[in-house]
């Protein structure tokens, strides 16, 4: 089972903007069969984790109708609190990282522990030796800020790339 961070990031290392707008990665044409592209990625996921400011992204751009786009377990991280997604196996959480962890874990079913975004969560994870890897699909884009990919030091060492549509993507290991 891996811990995986695994988003998209423009080239100056932002994967939204100060207002956490993704529209920078929408426009976008990304690949459909490569080894790194979302398809054979969320194949291999059990479950997976966001924080508060990712899932409210998702209940504005899928309005109040939309279904739920992921089969898996979900942990929202939220300190604040949100609102439940009707029909969704969501699961609020103010816990510490390390202690949702291994519920996590449990639930992937010896599949990998995606975790979605944003930067900071995937940050703490790493902080408590819990993140294996990063996959990261970077855009041929600049934004000049916003919100950073990863904002911790974390020392990483690459284990593959590929050109995937308008993309590259490289797969990481985390290095302990």
């Amino acid at each position: 089972m891996t811990t995986t961070y695994y988003t998209a990031t423009t080239l100056d290392g932002f994967i939204a903007t100060e207002e956490h707008s993704l529209a920078w990665l929408l426009s976008r044409t990304s690949g459909e069969d490569g080894p790194l592209d979302y398809a054979a990625f969320i194949a291999g996921v059990g479950a997976l984790c966001m924080g508060a400011n990712t899932y409210r992204w998702l209940q504005r751009e899928l309005g109040a109708d939309g279904s739920w786009p992921y089969l898996q377990p979900t942990w929202v991280f939220s300190r604040s609190g949100v609102e439940a997604w009707p029909g969704a196996d969501v699961r609020v959480t103010a816990a510490d990282v390390a202690e949702v962890h291994a519920e996590m874990a449990a639930a992937a079913g010896g599949k990998a522990v995606w975790i979605v975004g944003g930067g900071d969560l995937a940050g703490q994870f790493s902080d408590a030796g819990l993140l294996d890897e990063v996959v990261v699909n970077i855009a041929p884009v600049t934004l000049g800020s916003g919100r950073p990919l990863l904002p911790r030091h974390v020392e990483l060492q690459v284990r593959e790339t590929h050109s995937s549509g308008e993309f590259v993507a490289v797969r990481y290991d985390v290095v302990r």
